[in-house]
This record gives C-alpha cells, sequence and structure tokens, in this order.
C-alpha cells in the first residue's frame, strides 16, 4: 500500500512545543513545496505526531495535502498519539483533535508513539479497536516497541479480529539495533513492516557532516552534542561514508540515496523508510532513491561495510 519510501513530517511543527525547537520554522509555501516534490517523486504517504507541535505539523501537512489537489484517498497518512503521562482513555478522548488538525474523519495508520503509558499494552489495545470499529482509524502501529511489547500488542489485536501493522524505530547503515534485539525477528514472525525513521542517522548518511564538520555548529536541536558528529566519530564512520560514495558515482545518485535504497531492499518488503525534508532538493534526493536498486553484492557489500560501525 505504501511506497518504499515515505515524508516523514517533524520539521513542519512551527517551532511549537518542545520537539518542534529540534528544527527551523518553514513556512507553509515551503511545505507545499516538500510535499508537492515528495508526490511527484512517487511518495504516497506521510508520517507526523500528535507531538510534533502539538498538532501543528498534521495542519501543516493537511495544507499542504490540500494545496498539492490530491484526493483524500490518493494518500497515506500516519499520524502518533503521544502517551506520556496519559492513560488509554485520551486515545479516545483526543481523536477528534487529530481528525479535525488532519482535516480527515479516518487516519490511514494511527500509531502509539512509545510505550510510556500509565495505562497497559491491553488497554491501549482496546482503545485502537474502539476506534477502528467507529472507522476513524483503519490500522493501528506502535513505535519504539520492544519485540517482547509488539507481540503482546499484537496479542490484544488479535482477540478482536485486528492486527498490529508496524514498528517505527531507529534504523539505519549506522543503527542496526533492531537486527540484534528481536524487534526485526519478531517483525518477520508476525507480519509486521518496520518504519525507519532517522534512515539517514540524522544526516550523517549524506556525507556532509564528514566534509565540513563545522556545519554541524549550526545545526539545531542535539545533533551538535553526539559523539558520532565529533571529529572522531566522523573519522570512524568515513569508510561508510565512501563506500556510499563509489556506489553513488556508479547509479549517478548521491549517497543518501544509495543509504536509503539499501534500507528498503536489504530486508526484502519488510522495511520502509521516512526520511525527512526541509528543502525542496531534499525531497526530490529521497524519493529519487526508488528510481533504481542495488544489486545483491552491493547490498551485502554495504552490509559489510556497516558493521563495522553499527551501533
Amino acid at each position: 500500500m505504501v511506497s518504499p519510501i515515505g515524508l516523514g513530517c517533524w520539521q513542519f511543527s512551527k517551532r511549537k512545543g518542545l520537539s518542534g525547537k529540534y528544527w527551523g520554522l518553514l513556512e507553509d509555501s515551503e511545505i507545499v513545496k516538500i510535499v508537492r516534490a515528495s508526490l511527484n517523486g512517487g511518495v504516497n504517504w506521510f508520517d507526523t505526531a500528535e507531538v510534533y507541535g502539538w498538532g501543528e505539523s498534521e495542519k501543516a501537512l493537511s495544507r499542504a495535502l490540500d494545496q498539492t489537489g490530491k484526493k483524500r484517498n490518493e494518500t497515506i497518512i500516519a499520524t502518533k498519539w503521544w502517551p506520556v503521562f496519559r492513560t488509554a482513555r485520551s486515545i479516545k478522548s483526543t481523536i477528534d483533535k487529530r481528525l479535525s488538525a488532519l482535516n480527515t474523519d479516518c487516519i490511514d495508520l494511527y500509531q502509539i508513539h512509545n510505550p510510556f503509558s500509565f495505562s497497559s499494552i491491553r488497554a491501549e489495545a482496546r482503545a485502537m479497536v474502539d476506534l477502528i470499529k467507529a472507522h476513524q482509524v483503519r490500522y493501528v502501529g506502535v513505535s519504539n516497541f520492544s519485540a517482547r511489547q509488539m507481540r503482546k500488542f499484537q496479542n490484544e489485536l488479535s482477540h478482536f479480529g485486528y492486527n498490529l501493522v508496524s514498528n517505527q524505530v531507529n534504523y539505519s547503515l549506522l543503527n542496526r539495533k533492531i537486527e540484534t534485539n528481536g524487534i526485526l525477528e519478531a517483525a518477520e514472525d508476525l507480519g509486521i513492516s518496520i518504519i525507519a525513521h532517522s534512515p539517514l542517522a540524522s544526516g550523517l548518511l549524506t556525507g556532509k557532516f564528514h566534509e565540513n564538520p563545522e556545519l554541524i555548529q549550526n545545526k539545531m536541536g542535539f545533533r551538535k552534542f553526539s559523539k558520532s558528529f565529533k571529529r572522531e566519530g566522523l573519522r570512524k564512520s568515513w569508510p561508510l561514508i565512501d563506500a556510499l560514495r563509489e556506489l553513488a558515482e556508479k547509479y549517478q545518485a548521491t549517497p543518501s540515496q544509495i543509504a536509503l535504497n539499501w534500507i528498503t531492499n536489504f530486508h526484502g518488503n519488510i522495511v520502509v523508510a521516512i526520511p525527512g525534508a526541509t528543502t525542496v532538493d531534499q525531497a526530490k534526493d529521497n524519493a529519487n532513491s526508488m528510481m533504481f536498486e542495488l544489486s545483491k553484492d552491493e547490498i551485502y557489500y554495504l552490509d559489510k561495510v556497516s558493521n563495522l560501525f553499527k551501533t
């Protein structure tokens, strides 16, 4: 149902709320251009969340989709309920706000943003079932859930004849924890899709910070404090950037396109990715990663190089 690459929309937060301060302010006119470029490149779904500017990202995405002229059934919208300091009761009590922000009567994929709620998985699953029955939600997903939590959520939904469809987690060539902590295995066992957020490792896999380490000092958020973005961290990941550049030259692509192509092909069709974009060029770059396919030998070559640095 979804293209291998979607568009992550955290950057549409309008600098509202704590999470919104991570990004600079994007005007609606620029957001429309980013969304249109994504659609023109073959992207058919968008991922946002309640906590991204406390509804501002959802509203900005909705306005942008309206401006592109796309009909509601021509795109897929995913958003997330924020569980921290809340109970499952708020899943249903806040659904009207989510629907209003997105200007829709049904959310295609509604996700639990993380497992840190005051309520049990059972209560959350039952609340989601009620939303499906009320035709306010089509499918249910989770985010940042462990393998055990995924299995438990699926078990609770199955009592009512429904299935968990996705788990959104951090996954990239530089962060492959899901391959060893049971999450990927659980997804394969249960037939659940993995939605990879931060598939470019917060921009590290573009190679631009390796070329110019001073760039990170101008960025907002916490990246500038990460060891990966310090000179020693950049030095360690240089061989992977070199491997990406080598393949990028062959395919007349960019290192980020190679990294995205790898992540959506390495495990067959179980993994999809949601890179963000703050410019039209980035949106086009993300979408164009779907225009070619790395060979098996190239995929395993990157796997081998990546294994030297994965966390």
